[in-house]
């Protein structure tokens, strides 16, 4: 058989190559444009000549540049923090696993490598640098690529995580995020299976109950949540009074707590709308493994949650991450339920930025409100980057059947 008749055409694959490379360069040029301009001062950021904004000639004079020893130094690092944990996490999880327990293994090692991508970019890269800088900048040949090339500055990023203590926007963030994310695949994995296993008819009109709730647009079920929020202290009055266990709410206060504002609402929210897409997903997962192997499982003396846990989720763990990472992009980038249901402390990220943006502002507040939101694109690009085979494993997994 010529399997060479079966290939596309040069033509095709011309073709193809060329869509995607001008999708993928409309897609990222709106990224790359605002984190350039980010570390420009206003007068480079703002300029009407495009090469002003690239070299950044003002912010150069101003507040000093990046040099290409520089750039290709910390170009470096960040292929690291890619590469390392794609080839080796996998083997770091399961050495820190303790007693087999791979989600105490991988929270170990996220934070192992949070810790150490954070110590790499601000104080050991920097230092060795400077050095190399110091070290090459007198060299006939070689001199050039250790003197300031692009001007640079990282003073709108300082003001925001600093002066403005955007870091606790960040903190919120990540509290709601890994709260749904854990609630989101504790439940959804043990609703998935057994949904997944079920063939009776009250299995197939939950999930078309499931799939109703999730087409709701979210600014109606935003709308049903809020008045109970606001109005939770005076509903709950009743029952933190009712004398059978009024002495045991009034342990932790004398009055009932208001749901607004706390980011528990927000989590309780974004799960109830996120999960029926997390069972969806996670029963497409489950139905691809055979049923064999509970078979094999219960046949070798495990209980049905044994056999779920010691069997089917060691099998499971592309599809679990793969729906935690949406899961966890729905937290992330929510905007309607936060803003609506959060107050000015509570408040994460992105609509700390909306507000950024909406208010009227200097050009130095807009490059600030700028620096902000390349910010909170980091963590995704590294998570998807991180985190990129067991997620194209975990797609093909739930696409083919077999």
């Amino acid at each position: 058989m010529n399997t060479r008749a079966l290939r596309p055409g040069f033509g095709l694959n011309l073709a193809v190559g060329l869509f995607v490379a001008c999708w993928a360069i409309v897609a990222a040029f709106p990224l790359v444009w605002i984190a350039v301009m980010s570390f420009r001062v206003p007068i480079d950021a703002f300029a009407t000549n495009p090469l002003q904004v690239i070299f950044g000639d003002v912010t150069l004079e101003r507040r000093g540049g990046i040099s290409l020893l520089a750039i290709v130094g910390y170009a470096l690092v960040l292929f690291a923090a890619i590469w390392l944990p794609r080839y080796h996490g996998a083997r770091l999880v399961q050495g820190m696993s303790v007693r087999g327990v791979k989600w105490v293994g991988l929270s170990l090692t996220w934070s192992l490598y949070v810790a150490s991508l954070a110590l790499v970019l601000f104080w050991i890269a920097p230092s060795v640098i400077a050095a190399l800088e110091s070290a090459v900048t007198g060299l006939p040949l070689v001199g050039a690529i250790a003197r300031p090339l692009f001007g640079f500055t990282t003073e709108h990023y300082q003001a925001v995580w600093i002066k403005h203590g955007f870091y606790h926007q960040f903190i919120n963030s990540m509290i709601v995020t890994f709260g749904v994310v854990t609630i989101s695949l504790s439940v959804g994995t043990l609703a998935g299976y057994a949904l997944a296993r079920a063939n009776s008819n009250l299995a197939f009109w939950l999930l078309i109950a499931a799939l109703i709730f999730r087409a709701l647009p979210h600014s109606v079920l935003v709308t049903g949540y809020l008045p109970p929020f606001i109005n939770s202290r005076e509903i709950l009055m009743p029952i933190w009074n009712w004398p059978p266990v009024a002495w045991f709410f009034h342990l932790f206060s004398e009055q009932p707590p208001t749901l607004y504002g706390q980011p528990l609402a927000v989590i309780m929210v974004l799960v109830s709308i996120n999960q029926p897409f997390t069972i969806w997903m996670l029963r497409s997962f489950f139905q691809n493994i055979p049923a064999e192997l509970d078979e094999a499982a219960r046949v070798d003396g495990c209980t049905y949650f044994e056999a779920f846990w010691r069997v089917i989720m060691p099998v499971m763990w592309p599809g679990v991450i793969t729906t935690g990472l949406f899961s966890f992009l729905l937290a992330y980038n929510d905007y309607l339920v936060t803003s609506l249901l959060l107050d000015a402390q509570s408040q994460t990220m992105v609509p700390a930025i909306a507000q950024y943006f909406n208010r009227e502002t200097t050009t130095t507040d807009q490059i600030e409100a700028v620096a902000a939101a390349v910010s909170i694109t980091a963590p995704l690009f590294l998570l998807v980057m991180v985190f990129q085979r067991q997620i194209v494993s975990g797609l093909t997994q739930g696409a083919v059947k077999g």
